[in-house]
Order: structure tokens, then C-alpha cells, then sequence
């Protein structure tokens, strides 16, 4: 019995000392709060920028859409080239000149939409307020609202008739710069229906060669051309119809001298 004493001592001293060994190690341990806490906030911080700069590029996005709706602004002005009548009373005719026949009869204050215009810009084509199709006009009856030149120059094709054959045996012969033309009657019947002869020729007049048109009851005309003051820009040539008050005959070509 007296020599267990001693060893429960021996144990009980060497559990005491293991006990403040640990408690030592357990003071002197390194805390890894302050590495846990430090490890977030510099990734919080930098995933706030690209936000901020992803809202500042909308900035320019708004202002190029204000840049599109204005360049609209021009376009929307051709659709209100117009002409307001201001003669008394104006034709409309199926050419770009007297020599055409009438097709509609123009009034004060008529409001015509402008839709083309002749190489020279002296007559307009338009569809008048109380008509379903275009027909010819001259400028100089009205008032231009908007500028001629936004429209393009072109020529239309002349109503046809089937009542009466082309003209036929078309001669032309040239006195120095005038050209002499003759060609057959084409007898419409009934002769009340007659409307006479067209001519459309394009010539060379003071240096430029131009498309003219006449009209003449009889069987001939004389046009004046002078071709060696207009060799660079091309050669002259013509046309006849025959006219009834339903249109124009097929074009029966001028031998042009």
C-alpha cells in the first residue's frame, strides 16, 4: 500500500504540468480572425467599379438616338412639294407644253402635289385636288411651296388611240438650219374628231440641244436646228403623231436631214 502512493503523486503532478503546458500553448496560439476579415473586403471593393462604369456608357447611347430623329427632318419636306393655282383658270394638259392636248382644267387656289417636272423645270407634273391621275401644268400659274429641284425631270407616255392608223409618208428636207417637214393626212372620221398633228423633235437652238413640240393643223412644219453648234452633245431627231379628240397615234419617226 505505501508504495502506490508515490506513483498516484508522479501521475498527478505529470497531469498537472501537461495541463499548464496546454493552457501556455492555448495563450500563446495565433488568432486567424484577422486573416478571415481581411481576405473579403479588398474583392468587395473591386467588383464595385465595373459597375459603376457600365452605367456611365448609357450616357452616349441616349444621345445618338436623338441624332437619328433629326435627320429625318429633310426627307419629310418632299412630301409637301406643292403648287397652289394662283391664276383664275390654268389647263392641265397629257405634255409638258401647249402643243398637248387638254386634260383638266385648273382652278384658284387649287393645291396640286408635285410629283416631276420638265428638263427645264417651266412645267410641272402633278395630280390636281379633284383628279385620280397626274397631268401637266406650267409653272408659272402658281406658287411653289418647296424647292423644283427636289423633284427629278422625266417624260410620260402620250394616251394612245385605236380609232385611226400613224401617220404615214413622212418627208424632211433642210434650207441651211431649217428643217422642212411634210407627211399625209390620216383622215379620222368623223372629221369633227380631229384634233390635228403633233411634233416632237429634239433640236440644237442657241447652242444646246433641247426636246421642243408643236402642234399644227395643217400637213407640214418647218423647225429650226442647227446641228454644228451642238455636235458634242448629239444629233437631232423628231417624231409625228396624228390627233383625235380620244389620243395620240403610234409616232411615225422624221427622216431628219
Amino acid at each position: 500500500m505505501l508504495r502506490i502512493k508515490p506513483l498516484l503523486i508522479v501521475l498527478t503532478t505529470t497531469g498537472l504540468f501537461l495541463s499548464a503546458c496546454d493552457a501556455a500553448q492555448a495563450a500563446f496560439a495565433p488568432s486567424p480572425t484577422p486573416t478571415e476579415t481581411a481576405t473579403p473586403l479588398p474583392t468587395s471593393t473591386a467588383t464595385l467599379t465595373p459597375t459603376a462604369t457600365a452605367t456611365e456608357t448609357l450616357t452616349p447611347t441616349l444621345t445618338l438616338t436623338v441624332t437619328e430623329t433629326a435627320t429625318i427632318t429633310p426627307t419629310a419636306t418632299l412630301d409637301v412639294l406643292h403648287v397652289i393655282i394662283d391664276a383664275e383658270r390654268a389647263f392641265c394638259r397629257y405634255g409638258p407644253g401647249t402643243a398637248y392636248l387638254y386634260s383638266h382644267e385648273l382652278n384658284a387656289g387649287d393645291l396640286v402635289i408635285i410629283e416631276g417636272k420638265n428638263y427645264a423645270g417651266t412645267w410641272l407634273w402633278g395630280t390636281p385636288p379633284d383628279l385620280e391621275r397626274n397631268c401637266w401644268f406650267a409653272a408659272s400659274v402658281g406658287t411653289m411651296i418647296g424647292d423644283v429641284n427636289d423633284v427629278n425631270s422625266f417624260t410620260t407616255s402620250l394616251p394612245r388611240t385605236t380609232f385611226v392608223g400613224p401617220v404615214t409618208t413622212v418627208t424632211a428636207t433642210r434650207d441651211g438650219n431649217t428643217v422642212n417637214i411634210t407627211w399625209n393626212d390620216i383622215n379620222v372620221q368623223p372629221p369633227e374628231d380631229a384634233r390635228g398633228y403633233l411634233v416632237e423633235a429634239t433640236v440644237c437652238q442657241n447652242g444646246f440641244l433641247i426636246p421642243v413640240a408643236f402642234h399644227t393643223d395643217g400637213l407640214s412644219m418647218s423647225i429650226q436646228d442647227d446641228p454644228s453648234a451642238c455636235a458634242d452633245q448629239g444629233v437631232s431627231s423628231g417624231v409625228v403623231y396624228g390627233v383625235e379628240k380620244h389620243g395620240y397615234t403610234d409616232p411615225t419617226p422624221i427622216p431628219w436631214p
